[in-house]
């Protein structure tokens, strides 16, 4: 365990030797100590490193579930036989275990060139896909913030650990200095030799979220189970075996491995972790398919040709088992499973089996396990859980259970802790939510009986797994949330998933505010899909009306909860708009009794933090629970107020199309700059959209209760933190606003919002696919794909319904408002005439951008002519009066203005589906023809236009004021943002690149005294 801590860098070699000198042992755990006796002295954890003594002190502390817990059939520990060094312990009692790991192109062991880069701020920019060059093209994410390497960053998140890893390799004879510095210059500068490069990158690989730091995490299972002398004694009558084989195995299903989809740099770090770990039981196994190199086909055919009965060219695609073989220093095939299907069955992307579902069940098929556990390319665990995992598995089948015909359980849950929480302000705000609701709300849900699979690392009955079709469901468009359907199934057999405490491994969650947005979006699109799966209806009727309580609570309750407060704000402003016309204000609301005259400041999101509040009280102390939540606080709102729309909006897009969408995160670092150009992409629709229309509602109360001022005004303080937060949010929580970032996401970002690409009509296709992948390349084809995708993927009723519903609610705005406010709308009508006349020249002369532009200008042209329209009316008394007219007029009439081109789309998408006679290919375009020209004329682009310029001055005003923050005080955005590491870096420096780290130069090292206080003078120092 002490090694383990030392190799991953966790605790200095001086702290390893003090450890196992308290144990009474040598470093090779073998010889004791006879020169003195710790056993009675005890070790002050805290002043070991922060990682290092949670997990020590959470494992010493979860023993004593082991020792007590409650007499029961199985659960009585007898030190003799059940204690892994008992002298009676038999191995046969450790049930057999298959972890098993999906990867598609994950990061499997990050590249010396991607630790090298970042600090260029050509770095911060958008860059173009390797298959399409061009600065017109530039849709890939950023490489780093511009101003710090990706390695220099990953130091200052943990600045001791990077120092212990200098101490060690110098130590172990690797380097000849044991300075910090010296190492990363030296590793910059490419004059390390090879071993330590691969040293350093297996360092940064446990340090993100990474595929490498996830099979190192599995080995620790049965690095654990090597170690007990009793196994050791077993495998000994088996040589040709590797320990623990027999009870545990680790399988990597790399699903791209060696294929043309995959990626060369993966491929090859595979390689080395199997070979780095030959000696555990480490199993490769992979997809061999058409496009897999052909050195790997002749691999597999050898090994079918040399079993015999084999032809050539007899099948097409297989799973492959292999493993790493010491002596031909290459894999080795182990077993060959054909196939006549692919692992994802379906003909269109959007309609493919789910991913990760398919490569959990090809790793499957070759576990040999009792038990299974899926790990997520996130995920890792410490060493000292590994020795846990033989009594948790007891819980399935306790020893002396009679009828062994069933286990206990089929799904075991246990705590979650979430490592990524290090990583930053939004590391620290989503690892919070994912520790509420893995482990507190888990445990909640165990003590009502009504806890399901909701992901992994759980362990399952592989048994039960594999009649069931695998570890979760895998239908195209339904199952995006795969893992939760297996939940249903448990439910629905009357089984049992329960959750311990005793357990704890570690997971990470998105550290970046966009990635972390993808994840949030992903998720709540798949609860509509669960809403509408064939289990859920299946389980809704059959449970009856008290366990459906305790059965919505336990699914959907979350997202249906985030949905009704995003309804209820644009209610809340609308009624208030409602109100102020009828002539009621807080004043007339109060004489009537009404709870509407006062304004609520507490909201039911502050009382959400008591649990976590009393949670980490329990865990960790008044003093550090209060610290945490408290000095959190800001930062949270914030963070939380934007997940709540961007869960809203996944759900509503879900209901509406019908299909739930996967995004993909990557995973990145949590310094990666966040370019304007992708916030608006991501967000536009989201919530600068929403944020807008509820701003105009607000503006308007606004207006109208200005002009009472006898009535009163609520103030509406959380209406307008909303729509604030839906627009700065982003960039708040984008790190390092630096002046010549800022000046290149402004000039990248207004060639986005001016840019031609996919304004040409034989673009169509292209837009509709960038649409659907998010690597748009202007304002003009994002918002085009997005009417693509609406009026030609959605249902046609669920079109209809929308509509239907707008035109009811716009014949009842019409019929309530005054007439004096209609009277306005000729002048709107007027000036979309000489709009639409413009945009008759944009096509007319080659979709010319200028006649766009002018197509808006049009607008406020209009304003001198307007009382030849409807005559003094227009500034009469003065336009202070009319301008709540002026408002709600123009919103009105933009709205109508959106029903009008429903309509037309409707009629459109009509005929293309009601006329079979038709050339479907040629409907199809004539009806993209149709929604594209929709789009220009009925403003739906030059609208978004103003809304991008607005966004864009917002991010101006926003990010300069961040900038002037961290010059004048000192990086206080970055260390409220990333670390004080980098917050204490000299404003325009870059981090260890002149000097070593604050760390070392606060001379804070751990462990000065390991032992007690009163421990005796000639305690060895670390």
């Amino acid at each position: 365990m002490v090694k383990s801590l030392m190799h991953e860098s966790l605790i200095s070699p001086k702290q390893a030797t003090g450890l196992v000198q308290a144990a009474g042992v040598s470093m090779d755990g073998e010889a004791p100590l006879t020169h003195r006796d710790r056993a009675a002295k005890p070790i002050h954890l805290t002043r070991f490193p922060g990682l290092a003594s949670e997990r020590l002190a959470f494992f010493f502390q979860s023993l004593t579930w082991i020792e007590k817990q409650k007499p029961g059939k199985g659960t009585v520990f007898d030190p003799n036989t059940d204690a892994l060094t008992g002298a009676y312990f038999d191995p046969g009692s450790v049930p057999s275990l298959s972890q098993i790991i999906p990867a598609y192109n994950e990061v499997v062991i990050p590249s010396a060139e991607f630790l090298k880069a970042g600090s260029d701020p050509e770095d911060a920019r958008n860059g173009s896909p390797d298959d399409q060059p061009g600065l017109g093209d530039l849709t890939v994410p950023p490489q780093g913030d511009g101003v710090n390497t990706n390695l220099a960053f990953m130091i200052s998140q943990f600045p001791d650990e990077w120092v212990f890893l200098a101490k060690r390799l110098n130590a172990e004879g690797w380097t000849e200095k044991a300075e910090s510095q010296d190492l990363y210059q030296d590793f910059i500068k490419g004059t390390l030799n090879p071993d330590c490069v691969m040293e350093v990158r297996l360092w940064a690989a446990l340090r993100m979220q990474s595929v490498a730091k996830t099979v190192v995490g599995a080995l620790h299972y049965g690095r654990a189970l090597a170690s007990v002398p009793k196994i050791r004694q077993h495998y000994a009558q088996f040589p040709e075996k590797r320990i623990p084989e027999d009870h545990v195995e680790v399988i990597l299903a790399h699903q791209t491995y060696g294929h043309t989809e995959g990626n060369e740099k993966n491929d090859e770090a595979v390689q080395v972790l199997l070979e780095k770990y030959a000696d555990d039981p480490l199993y490769l196994v992979f997809d061999l398919k058409k496009g897999t190199s052909a050195e790997i086909w002749r691999m597999v055919e050898n090994f079918l040709s040399s079993r015999g009965g084999y032809a050539p060219g007899s099948f097409e695609q297989a799973s492959v088992k292999a493993r790493w073989d010491k002596n031909r220093r290459g894999l080795s095939v182990l077993e060959v499973l054909p196939r006549k299907f692919p692992l994802r069955i379906g003909s269109h992307s959007d309609f493919k089996t789910q991913g990760k579902a398919c490569n959990q069940l090809n790793g499957l098929r070759f576990a040999s396990g009792h038990y299974v556990q899926a790990l997520d390319c996130n995920m890792g665990t410490f060493i000292g859980e590994g020795f846990k995992v033989p009594y948790v598995l007891r819980s399935f089948m306790p020893l002396d259970k009679e009828d062994r015909t069933a286990p206990k359980c089929r799904y075991l849950g246990f705590r979650e802790y979430i490592y990524t929480g290090r990583e930053g302000t939004v590391g620290k705000c989503h690892a919070a939510a994912e520790w509420t609701f893995g482990t507190i709300y888990q445990r909640f849900l165990t003590g009502l009986g009504i806890r399901m699979h909701y992901g992994h690392p759980d362990f399952l009955d592989a048994f039960w797994a594999r009649n069931r079709g695998g570890m979760s469901k895998s239908s195209p468009v339904v199952n995006l949330s795969e893992d939760i359907f297996a939940g249903f199934n448990v439910r629905m057999r009357e089984e049992k998933s329960p959750h311990i405490d005793a357990l704890e491994f570690e997971k990470g969650r998105e550290a970046t505010f966009n990635a972390a947005s993808n994840f949030f979006s992903k998720i709540s699109g798949g609860s509509i899909a669960v809403i509408r799966s064939r289990d859920n209806h299946l389980l809704c009727e059959r449970i009856g009306l008290l366990h459906s309580l305790s059965y919505y609570f336990t699914s959907v309750a979350f997202y249906a909860s985030n949905l009704m407060v995003d309804f209820s704000i644009y209610l809340y402003v609308i009624l208030f708009i409602l109100f102020t016309l009828a002539g009621l204000g807080p004043g007339e609301l109060a004489a009537l009794g009404s709870r509407f005259s006062t304004e609520w400041i507490i909201s039911m999101g502050l009382v959400t933090l008591v649990p976590q509040l009393c949670e980490m009280v329990l865990e960790h102390g008044a003093v550090h629970a209060v610290r945490e939540v408290l000095g959190g606080i800001g930062s949270a709102t914030f963070f939380f107020i934007f997940q709540n729309k961007n869960i809203a909006s996944a759900m509503k897009e879900g209901a509406m199309t019908g299909i739930a969408r996967y995004f993909f995160t990557g995973r990145p670092q949590a310094n990666q700059h966040q370019t304007w150009k992708d916030i608006y992409v991501t967000y536009w629709k989201s919530h600068y959209r929403p944020a807008w229309f509820l701003c105009m509602a607000y503006l308007i109360y606004t207006v109208l209760a200005l002009q009472s001022e006898n009535r009163g005004k609520l103030p509406m303080s959380l209406v307008v933190i909303s729509f604030v937060a839906w627009v700065i949010t982003p960039i708040l929580f984008s790190p390092f606003p630096r002046w010549n970032l800022i000046r290149q996401d402004l000039r990248e970002f207004s060639n986005f919002i001016t840019g031609g690409a996919g304004t040409g009509g034989d673009e169509i296709k292209e837009v509709v696919e960038r649409g659907k992948k998010g690597t748009v390349r202007s304002l003009f084809e994002c918002g085009l794909a997005d009417e693509m995708s609406t009026w030609t993927e959605a249902p046609l009723l669920t079109l209809l319904a929308s509509w239907a519903c707008r035109a009811i609610v716009t014949g009842l705005v019409i019929t309530t408002l005054p007439a004096e406010i209609l009277d306005f709308m000729p002048i709107f009508l007027l000036a979309l005439s000489f709009s639409w006349v413009v945009v008759l020249g944009y096509f007319l002369a080659g979709l010319n951008n200028v006649f766009l532009v002018l197509s808006f200008l049009v607008w406020p042209a209009t304003i001198p002519v307007a009382h030849l329209v409807i005559g003094v009316r227009w500034s009469s008394p003065h336009s202070w009066v009319r301008l709540p007219e002026y408002l709600i007029s123009l919103c009105l009439f933009l709205y109508m203005l959106g029903l009008a081109k429903g309509f037309v789309l409707l009629i459109c998408r009509g005929i293309h589906q009601l006329l079979p006679w038709m050339s479907r290919r040629g409907a199809t375009g004539r009806l993209h023809e149709c929604i594209r020209t929709c789009f220009v004329y009925f403003l739906v682009h030059q609208v978004q236009l103003v809304q991008a310029y607005v966004v864009l001055a917002t991010n101006c005003v926003v990010s300069s004021v961040l900038a002037i923050v961290d010059m004048v005080f000192c990086n206080a955005h970055t260390w409220f943002l990333l670390n004080s590491e980098m917050a204490r870096t000299k404003y325009g420096e870059r981090y260890m690149e002149q000097n070593s780290t604050f760390y070392e130069r606060d001379a804070l090292g751990y462990g000065l005294d390991l032992w007690d206080l009163d421990s005796e003078s000639e305690a060895p120092s670390a």
